[in-house]
């Protein structure tokens, strides 16, 4: 028993270290246009970000997924920085998702609605991998084009020596750990299409 626990514990560390390195490496820039982009809620830089990819032509329309009801179309104008009218015209608003679960149920339902077959999906660095997981499970044949915002407050250059990085680290290990065993069970179940897995691509500086 004592040699399992052990086990369990060196496979759960090196999982970690191998977690945490893919995700606070430095982000290549992206240059791959997708027919639209969705952004999950988190952080001003993320909307800032996608922002910026609608205006400059990487996708046709815009989902801000897991917008908080308190929020109104006001702020999200001000926070992303668009003109009102392409604002009006490319956003899409999306208030149900409260989790990452939700976000993707959420981004389902919109991208079937317009039938879309690539997709820019902007979060956090730390964040990308879960979120991957969750939309290729209920995307399976959308090709997702991760595009990473690196969050201020993280120190990328020793992040194993910073409490803020470390703690937000851990906590998204644990999350995406259960993500990655309900994708894995479901492509057991479903046959995989490899053209539902993202592609590897990244983003500019800027948590569910």
């Amino acid at each position: 028993m004592a040699v399992l626990v052990a086990t369990v514990l060196w496979a759960g560390a090196l999982g970690f270290v191998l977690f945490a390195a893919s995700v606070m490496r430095t982000p290549v820039a992206a240059n791959e246009k997708a027919d639209a982009i969705v952004v999950l809620t988190g952080g001003q830089q993320r909307i800032e970000e996608s922002a910026r990819l609608l205006k400059d032509g990487y996708g046709a329309r815009l989902l801000i997924s897991g917008v908080n009801t308190r929020t109104g179309q006001s702020d999200l104008i001000r926070l992303s920085g668009l003109d009102v009218a392409t604002f009006n015209c490319c956003v899409d608003l999306g208030y149900t998702a409260l989790n990452t679960i939700g976000n993707a149920s959420e981004t389902q339902t919109w991208a079937n609605a317009h039938r879309y077959r690539s997709l820019i999906v902007v979060t956090s660095n730390y964040h990308m991998p879960r979120t991957l997981v969750e939309l290729s499970r209920t995307l399976p044949h959308v090709r997702l084009i991760p595009h990473v915002v690196t969050p201020t407050a993280f120190d990328t250059e020793a992040w194993w020596l910073s409490p803020v990085t470390m703690r937000n680290l851990v906590a998204e290990y644990v999350k995406f750990l259960p993500s990655a065993a309900r994708f894995a069970f479901d492509r057991v179940v479903t046959p995989f299409d490899s053209g539902s897995i993202a592609t590897v691509n990244g983003a500019h500086d800027p948590n569910t």
